[in-house]
């Protein structure tokens, strides 16, 4: 595998998250409907109900976990639950500061697949073995996007000059070695016969917004990335998605076949979850899947879900738990594969 960081050649505006609403004071919620109150331990820092960030704001955990944030408060499920960024390398940062605060009830750490790659990219002492899983909230499909010049006009049309010639075509993400748009291409070159020791990855920092440009300058010859931030340049046909990568289609992309339906035996989804410090009681992590559990079944969360174009994958208890230790297992596996650790 060849691995690059780049800079794309101009930069796209992107606009930035909105900010959430004021914090609603407790009690403010309707009468008898908050599952959490304010009350409960902190992370040292004076606040009451915490989610912690594990990278910058705006991006997809951010985004995430201002949505949770949003919708426990708006429903009235929890009156008081503050989202702080602590960012660095790939996530790590964050989770070893989780696993530190053992017993802490008041704090929860927002990851997902990224964080689970990166902790063992990096080495890194903590490990989502050493947290309390709490719930897998909701699962991003990735695509296979090209430029709308590309040539390969279809996901085996790519797939058969990528074997080809590998090193002859450049394939880009928005994560650095160990994040899910790293670890998809790669998962993609095997499933295809391609060794992924031979793949040629360009890495764009920012994810989605430095990636675009890439594609539309034709600075890489696809993508296998979430499609969310590149609809607005499919629908306009500067881009076009070959494939999905998800169970199944997407209805924001009518029309486009999963890697599956082509013959590519690849099911591949870039999953979000929350799990909390090692060691709290039983009582916060009733209280944190309580809560969870009615934000799932909330119609602004539903309508967050349709909005951001994820798909449901709610999950709690040992369902969660054994998930994790799977998709630990196999992202070790894959990291080990590529010398990366």
């Amino acid at each position: 595998m060849r691995y690059r960081s780049r800079v794309p050649r101009r930069a796209v505006l992107r606009g930035a998250a909105g900010a959430l609403p004021p914090l609603l004071a407790a009690g403010c919620g309707p009468p008898g409907s908050a599952l959490l109150g304010s009350g409960g331990r902190d992370d040292g820092t004076g606040g009451g109900l915490r989610i912690m960030v594990p990278n910058a704001a705006g991006g997809g955990y951010d985004i995430t976990a201002r949505t949770v944030a949003r919708v426990l408060q708006e429903t009235g499920i929890t009156p008081d639950v503050q989202v702080f960024n602590l960012p660095g390398a790939g996530g790590t940062v964050g989770l070893q500061r989780v696993v530190n605060e053992r017993g802490n009830g008041g704090l929860l750490l927002q990851m997902g697949l990224g964080v689970v790659g990166a902790s063992h990219v990096a080495r890194s002492r903590a490990t989502v073995a050493s947290t309390t899983p709490i719930a897998r909230l909701a699962d991003e499909t990735g695509a296979v996007v090209v430029p709308r010049d590309s040539p390969h006009r279809t996901i085996g049309d790519l797939v058969a000059a990528w074997r080809a010639n590998p090193a002859r075509l450049t394939v880009g993400g928005g994560s650095s070695p160990g994040g899910p748009d790293h670890l998809l291409p790669m998962e993609l070159a095997r499933a295809v016969g391609i060794s992924p020791r031979r793949v040629d990855y360009a890495a764009y920092s920012g994810g989605g917004g430095d990636l675009l440009p890439a594609l539309l300058d034709g600075d890489v010859d696809f993508a296998a990335t979430g499609f969310g931030e590149f609809l607005d340049q499919v629908d306009a046909g500067q881009l076009r998605v070959l494939a999905v990568t998800g169970a199944g289609p997407v209805d924001a992309l009518p029309g486009v076949p999963t890697l599956a339906a082509s013959g590519i035996d690849l099911v591949f989804s870039n999953w979000r979850g929350i799990v909390a410090p090692p060691g709290i009681d039983d009582a916060d992590l009733r209280r944190w899947t309580d809560a969870l559990t009615a934000l799932h079944a909330s119609p602004p969360w539903r309508a967050a879900l349709r909005r951001n174009g994820w798909s449901d994958a709610f999950a709690v208890g040992d369902t969660f738990r054994s998930f994790l230790v799977r998709q630990d297992a196999a992202v070790a596996r894959l990291v080990a594969d590529l010398g990366l650790n």
